[in-house]
């Protein structure tokens, strides 16, 4: 599965994605990809997703970051002004303030900024106090990183960028563009306090969804969610015999049977918690089963999964879409994809 469909807090994380820029007046969004594409067709088959009508650009090999904004601006007829988006960046920026900074200056440029504690795995972005990028240092040892605020992955461009990556083969954006764009000082950036949260690592992952357990982001986790008592969310009918303990989210028709505990997870869509079973700080998504007296602790079961009677799953271990963990089996910090 793509990551950008996978879901957070039940709801996938494109549509979380494109609702942030519905917010800011975008009607109309380009997929650049080239992994699964027939996941997001199959997904939204009308061309709408969040309520963006959307259109594809599947590139035939990989062309990195830059080249793969030329193919799909390319594709899309693109002629003017146009935005960026890393699809698997979870973020509350204020792209109008953006957009805005982006006129003003008269910027070729700008790129939206967040503070990091750790910059070393990200690009660090220092600028001048009109906002004007001095450099671009990708993924600087902490200690020689002349900044914490980093490259958050929301771009406004114009289109004069695209003349500037070459028409074939791979071109990084932050390696080759953006550095060129600096020399000619036609780059600005803008720092952003919002909540920006980037979904890398299964770690990270189950992060996102503790986000919105914990209100670090306005509003409920997912849309139409209501509190079933305090720190348990719900969405639609649920059955929840068992104990389900703060901050907790059930998904429309899932079961928690009794005798089972449930404590800050997610238990998705459909999902059954059966009796004895316990599952502490993870994520079990849409249509997955964790079997009786099965222990799941910060860990995330996949779509359709089977946790098998008694396994015990721990040390942030993944279970692919449809897989099944025997019964019995203890596995820590394990790793399966989906059944060949």
């Amino acid at each position: 599965m793509p990551k950008q469909m996978l879901p957070v807090v039940d709801v996938p994380m494109i549509e979380r994605v494109l609702d942030h820029l519905a917010c800011h007046g975008v009607d109309e969004v380009v997929l650049s990809m080239g992994y699964r594409a027939d996941a997001f067709v199959g997904a939204y088959p009308d061309g709408v997703c969040a309520g963006v009508r959307i259109t594809y650009a599947v590139e035939p090999t990989p062309l990195d970051t830059a080249g793969g904004i030329r193919f799909a601006a390319s594709a899309a007829g693109i002629d003017e002004t146009f935005l960026v988006v890393n699809g698997d960046v979870l973020s509350d920026i204020d792209l109008s303030e953006l957009i805005a900074f982006h006129e003003k200056v008269g910027a070729e440029g700008t790129i939206s900024l967040t503070p990091v504690d750790d910059p070393s795995a990200f690009g660090v972005v220092p600028t001048d106090e009109r906002g004007r990028v001095q450099a671009f240092i990708e993924k600087p040892n902490a200690e020689d990183a002349p900044t914490n605020l980093i490259n958050a992955g929301f771009y406004v461009l114009e289109a004069s960028v695209l003349d500037r990556i070459a028409p074939e083969g791979k071109v990084n954006i932050e390696r080759v563009t953006f550095p060129a764009m600096v020399t000619e000082g036609s780059l600005y950036a803008l720092p952003s306090e919002e909540y920006w949260h980037d979904t890398g690592t299964p770690e990270r992952y189950l992060q996102a969804h503790w986000d919105l357990l914990n209100g670090d982001r306005d509003g409920p986790p997912a849309p139409g969610a209501v509190e079933l008592r305090a720190g348990v969310w719900r969405v639609g009918d649920v059955v929840t015999e068992g104990d389900v303990q703060p901050t907790s989210f059930l998904g429309s028709a899932s079961t928690v049977e009794a005798d089972a505990q449930v404590g800050h997870s997610v238990v998705g869509a459909g999902a059954r918690v059966a009796s004895g079973a316990v599952v502490r700080r993870s994520v079990v998504l849409p249509g997955a089963v964790v079997e009786q007296g099965a222990h799941v602790d910060g860990s995330i079961v996949g779509e359709r999964a089977v946790v098998g009677a008694g396994a015990h799953l721990t040390g942030l271990s993944v279970v692919g879409n449809g897989s099944t963990v025997d019964v019995g089996a203890l596995l820590d910090a394990y790793r399966s994809g989906p059944p060949t």
